[in-house]
């Protein structure tokens, strides 16, 4: 893109600064364009003496920052970011609401038919796939898309953060890291509270539902301290009812490709064995072309900061 452009000025006018490019500076980490100019004079046969031809060379470079600087720093104890609003607070009062309607239908049609067995099978059944459905989940988001993929987009640049500030998700108020499950969680269990009446099928949906909708909330306690955590909470995670502190502090370290499940990790031990995620990765890999973000050395959206 460097060109030369000829200006004449009278001789006169040099006593004057000729404009040149200047940084342009912006409050936000973006592509900025330098420019630079340099100058020579010279003096063409045939022309007047008395004017100089100034031969104006422009050079451009340009620089990307990496990440804007909102996303270079941990936010604040006091980030608003964090914080709980009403709209929030509206939607897990919306999808408790939901999921407690289809577990008290399943208890009652249980207590109505005296047949107790099936439901509480199909609710173990809900609450052993939901860990697996966090995992698979989990796996997704951390190794493909970016923060312009469609639906998932935030959800993907949200997750990539807590790699690197981890301990960001105890900070949330219940709310703030409840809130987007609770919404799908409130349209996906409605249609069943009003539609059906199976106390197996509610056992399961009540249970499934749930889970699913508070594994942002086991996640939290799975990075909390254990002097910070009810003595409930710590029992069930010893218990392996929620997952482990340890087990899920296993994720992230290198090679950052393990213990995705984030229920009550029961399904990581089996996932990561077996390397199902792995195995996934290069179905994807060798049909779609697609590289997983774990194949790759750990940027610095990876690397906890300490």
């Amino acid at each position: 893109m460097a060109g030369l452009s000829h200006q004449h000025y009278p001789l006169k006018s040099l006593l004057h600064p000729v404009p040149t490019c200047q940084h342009q500076h912006r409050s936000h980490n973006v592509r900025v364009t330098t420019c630079s100019a340099s100058s020579s004079t010279n003096l063409k046969p045939g022309s007047n003496p008395n004017r100089l031809v100034i031969e104006t060379r422009l050079a451009i470079s340009s620089t990307t920052s990496i990440t804007t600087a909102a996303k270079s720093s941990p936010p604040l104890l006091n980030d608003p970011a964090l914080q709980s609003t009403w709209a929030h607070r509206a939607w897990v009062a919306t999808g408790c609401s939901t999921v407690l309607v289809s577990l008290a239908k399943s208890i009652a049609e249980a207590a109505s038919s005296q047949i107790w067995l099936e439901p509480m099978l199909a609710g173990y059944i809900g609450y052993v796939l939901a860990d697996l459905g966090s995992g698979v989940y989990h796996w997704g988001i951390d190794n493909y898309g970016d923060e312009s993929t469609p639906i998932f987009g935030s959800q993907i640049e949200a997750f990539q953060g807590h790699h690197r500030w981890p301990r960001t998700i105890t900070r949330r108020q219940f709310a703030n890291n409840l809130h987007a499950l609770a919404r799908v969680i409130s349209f996906t269990v409605l249609p069943f509270d009003l539609l059906c009446n199976d106390s197996t099928i509610h056992g399961f949906v009540s249970m499934l539902a749930g889970c699913i909708m508070f594994s942002q909330q086991f996640h939290a306690w799975a990075h909390s301290t254990k002097s910070k955590l009810p003595p409930l909470v710590v029992a069930l995670q010893d218990a392996g009812v929620l997952v482990s502190r340890s087990q899920h502090a296993a994720h992230h370290r290198p090679p950052y490709n393990n213990n995705y499940c984030i229920v009550s990790g029961v399904w990581n031990e089996f996932l990561d064995k077996q390397k199902v995620f792995e195995a996934s990765e290069m179905i994807l890999f060798f049909k779609l072309g697609v590289r997983p973000r774990s194949w790759s050395e750990p940027s610095s959206k990876w690397i906890e900061e300490a």
